[in-house]
């Protein structure tokens, strides 16, 4: 594996964030499908029995970006910090998850997952990310839209999900039956 210059790294997470920042406004995350390689893979696991996992850029487009992101509109990610390892290309970003436009009455302030919310990416050069894998705290996810619904905060497109629970969307896989492992790199198994 070849090592990355640091400054290309950062020059494409600048111009990520600022797509992501970007899609925030329009509420349409599906243009950032642009930044990945055709071959990419983007995934995450959602607690004890599921794993999302869209293979190859039009998935990424339609699924991780487009369908997973649906009844989120509003909602900011703004990224904290990031961490590059040049030899590699792996980069590490921490961001937050806020629901713009609402009010936790326990905080005055707009709903939030409270814990670190993150994406592990590999960079493929090139200005495109080969893959990234998302983690957040799943247990303060629940927490934080159950709260929501209970204060009937959610979205009208949020609502819509909860009403199709348990439907097997695209892309939605058991754990260990996705078409990628959630561990993009050689774990030693």
């Amino acid at each position: 594996m070849a090592d990355f210059d640091r400054d290309e790294i950062d020059a494409f997470i600048d111009a990520w964030i600022d797509a992501n920042i970007a899609a925030e406004k329009v509420q349409d995350w599906t243009p950032l499908a642009d930044f990945y390689a055709d071959d990419a893979h983007y995934g995450w696991n959602y607690g004890t029995k599921d794993d999302f996992m869209a293979v190859g850029k039009d998935e990424i487009r339609e699924l991780a970006l487009g369908q997973e992101m649906k009844g989120l509109e509003g909602w900011k990610y703004p990224y904290i910090s990031r961490v590059i390892d040049t030899r590699t290309g792996d980069v590490i970003c921490l961001w937050r998850q806020i629901a713009e436009g609402t009010e936790d009455p326990r905080t005055g302030k707009p709903y939030e997952v409270y814990g670190l919310g993150g994406s592990w990416f590999r960079y493929a050069g090139n200005r495109k990310w080969a893959w990234q894998r998302d983690f957040f705290d799943f247990g303060n996810v629940v927490d934080l839209f159950m709260r929501m619904y209970e204060a009937d905060a959610l979205s009208e497109g949020m609502r819509e999900r909860f009403a199709s629970a348990g439907e097997k969307l695209p892309g939605w896989y058991r754990i260990h039956e996705g078409p990628k492992s959630i561990w993009p790199v050689d774990i030693g198994d």
